[in-house]
């Protein structure tokens, strides 16, 4: 017996050493002021402080994140990095490490994660659906090809989370909307919304869950379905939404889940023209343009909605400005370099960081006196996800 005594203590004091080495340098830490930066040119994240103002660790080996997007888990510990080459890679933001990493298509563009974190869904170009993926192991729970009334199979774009374990999605070619019921996971129940609009190209979804827009390539105008009331199907709304008036060159499309929800506003980039666009949430009409820079791209309020920083496409991507709620007026303009990509607020708002791609800098920026407070180096830095979107709908 007391060997066996011996031969258990011997067994703990090696699991315990193990435990200690392995973290070595790993103090205990909360998520909360975690978050992650893409470096689109390398295949790799950098884990970053927003309290310290640091990285803390890169990670390797993601593939392509050429266009890449991030959700978190309910628990802020794990970020799920969807990469172009549909990639979908599970970090542990602790550990410092990828946790999982799998290959479940040819081109995706983009995840959400289900309201209660157990469901992870990709959005597919290539071949054309939605693959949903059990949270913890990356296991496929569900396959939701996306053929159309045509029979054919089309892009999915604007994927996002909604409430009652939904996810709503769009079918590019095929001019459709659907929702889909996760409530039983491996019995998904879809329902389809036919002739949409032209081309829906990406959506968002509002911050409590209740209506899901859709932007249209192919004509003017959005679609939007009230999620509180589907059974009055979809919409078309802002008739003078579009490609712009004089049919400009459209050199980046803007990103819809970058609109600002403001107040009674919604400030929407005015696709290929040099204009934010201020819409009455209300009843959806359209109240005033700002004249801005150039063509915007992401157009983002502040969590006290107060101001809205907007960036623009290519070649005039060097410029970011602020727009000021309560008069809708420009107040300032910033020059932070070249390739301004993505901006990201801290949690309650006091810092905006910046990623710049060609100076491969991150700028961290005071909210509220817009001067620069420090800089990171990164490499091709492009978005900016931090760990508080786990609490939010549709990022």
């Amino acid at each position: 017996m007391s060997r066996m005594i011996m031969y258990y203590r011997s067994a703990l004091l090696l699991l315990a050493f193990l435990l200690v080495t392995g973290c070595q340098g790993l103090a205990p830490r909360a998520t909360g002021d975690l978050g992650l930066v893409i470096e689109r040119a390398t295949g790799s994240v950098q884990i970053i402080d927003t309290s310290s103002r640091s990285a803390l660790a890169r990670i390797e080996g993601l593939g392509d994140l050429s266009h890449a997007s991030v959700v978190y888990s309910r628990d802020e510990r794990y970020a799920y990095v969807f990469g172009r080459d549909g990639g979908l890679t599970k970090i542990d933001m602790l550990l410092q490490r990828i946790d999982r990493r799998i290959i479940q298509s040819g081109n995706s563009i983009g995840g959400a994660i289900s309201q209660d974190g157990s469901l992870i869904a990709v959005s597919n170009y290539e071949p054309g659906g939605v693959k949903i993926f059990d949270a913890q192991t990356l296991e496929l729970v569900a396959d939701i090809p996306a053929i159309g009334e045509n029979g054919k199979r089309s892009k999915v774009v604007g994927l996002v989370d909604a409430p009652q374990k939904q996810f709503v999605f769009s079918l590019y070619e095929a001019d459709e909307i659907w929702v889909a019921d996760m409530r039983q996971p491996t019995q998904p129940q879809i329902t389809r919304y036919r002739d949409v609009g032209k081309q829906p190209y990406d959506a968002l979804i509002s911050g409590e869950g209740r209506y899901y827009i859709a932007g249209l390539f192919g004509e003017d105008g959005l679609a939007l379905l009230d999620l509180w009331q589907p059974q009055a199907g979809v919409k078309q709304i802002l008739g003078d939404y579009g490609r712009g008036e004089e049919k400009l060159p459209v050199y980046k499309m803007p990103h819809l889940e970058g609109w600002a929800m403001a107040g009674d506003y919604a400030l929407v980039p005015a696709v290929g023209g040099h204009e934010v666009l201020v819409i009455d949430r209300s009843n959806w009409q359209l109240v005033k343009r700002i004249p801005v820079h150039s063509q915007p791209v992401f157009v983002m309020a502040s969590p006290d909605q107060r101001h809205v920083w907007v960036n623009f496409a290519h070649p005039d991507n060097d410029t970011i400005q602020v727009i000021d709620v309560a008069s809708l007026e420009v107040i300032d303009t910033l020059k932070p370099g070249p390739a301004v990509l993505h901006m990201e607020f801290t949690p309650r708002g006091h810092e905006v960081w910046v990623s710049v791609r060609d100076a491969n800098r991150v700028r961290v920026y005071d909210a509220y006196t817009r001067q620069e407070i420090t800089s990171l180096e990164m490499a091709s830095p492009s978005g900016i996800f931090f760990t508080n979107r786990a609490h939010r709908i549709g990022l």
